[in-house]
């Protein structure tokens, strides 16, 4: 454990420092991002923000990731490789709301049906390594045990893959509040990885954590960068993997709980909507909510931290009922 925060810390620094290079480049390369004119009329005025930060994070995690973790551990690979095959579909999706860029017209359906299928390609590739490369079809329930699950596993794995990156990608949208909800959930798989004695696991995690961390002092309100679907999709999809791998993954709900919030703000406001006409939420996802009732933006992102460290700390608690 010792090792895993000394390298997270490591990973930290790195990014810390690589990120105000990444984001002048950003700058001179004009990869700014376009608002959306259906979000708050707060959010107006962060058009032209530098976006693409998550591939800081994606660097550092590779950096780090290579030289300390992935001597006899292999199976690193995976969320490793999730990560890298995720975030490309993150680049492409970004790459087209950027300012001064051709709109798409009426093809968003296309492109939407394009990166779901694309996920589900992956996550269903991950499930298949999970199942047949590492043997791996658990699923643990607190107090009652370890379950196999079979052949269903993959199945399973690929939702859980999809479902997670589709709510992490809902869920980016304040200064900060994805990161820091993202670096509460890998703490706690990474407490729960060295608690099964997964140290390599452990150390994935926290290094994702100091990657995360270093990239927050740019994306701290205001932002001077946005992490992007090139950042919240390969999280996404990186913190679905590991969940797996513990096999706690019937615990992602709650330790992610504010990712699970975001996306049913999201079903339920659709719903509703198809149903009866009317909006249950003054607009969704739920944090733009929240800032229409009355909340600032940095009280929003607190407080949903908040929920977050109540979540992961119950998460790590059940998992300690095994």
């Amino acid at each position: 454990m010792v090792r895993a925060l000394i390298i997270g810390s490591a990973a930290a620094g790195f990014s810390l420092l690589l990120g105000a290079l990444f984001v002048m480049a950003l700058e001179r390369l004009n990869l700014r991002k376009a608002i959306s004119t259906e979000g708050p009329e707060s959010h107006h005025a962060k058009a032209g923000t530098p976006t693409l930060g998550g591939l800081l994070i994606l660097a550092t995690v590779l950096a780090v990731t290579v030289p300390t973790n992935l001597v006899d551990r292999f199976s690193i690979l995976l969320p490793l490789g999730v990560m890298g095959g995720v975030g490309a579909i993150g680049v492409a999706d970004d790459m087209m709301t950027l300012q001064g860029r051709a709109r798409l017209g009426g093809h968003e359906r296309v492109v939407l049906i394009g990166k779901t299928l694309a996920l589900i390609a992956i996550g269903l590739t991950a499930g298949l390594i999970l199942y047949f490369g590492m043997e791996i079809e658990s699923l643990n329930v607190p107090h009652f045990g370890q379950y196999q699950m079979g052949g269903a596993y993959v199945a399973i794995a690929t939702l859980v893959v999809w479902s997670t990156t589709s709510a992490a990608a809902v869920t980016d949208g304040l200064d900060g509040l994805l990161g820091g909800v993202m670096a509460l959930a890998f703490a706690a798989y990474g407490v729960i990885a060295f608690l099964q004695e997964q140290s390599f696991l452990a150390l994935f995690c926290f290094t994702v954590v100091g990657a995360i961390l270093g990239f927050l002092w740019y994306n701290a309100h205001p932002a001077r960068v946005f992490m992007g679907d090139a950042g919240a999709l390969p999280l996404g999809a990186a913190l679905a993997t590991v969940a797996l791998m513990t096999g706690w993954w019937l615990l992602l709900p709650l330790i992610g709980i504010v990712l699970v919030a975001e996306a049913l703000s999201v079903g339920a406001q659709v719903g509703s909507f198809q149903l009866t006409g009317r909006r249950v939420l003054r607009m969704a996802p739920l944090h733009h909510h929240c800032e229409l009732i009355g909340w600032s933006e940095p009280q929003v992102v607190l407080r949903f931290w908040l929920v977050g460290t109540v979540g992961a700390l119950l998460g790590i608690a059940l998992a300690l009922t095994d």
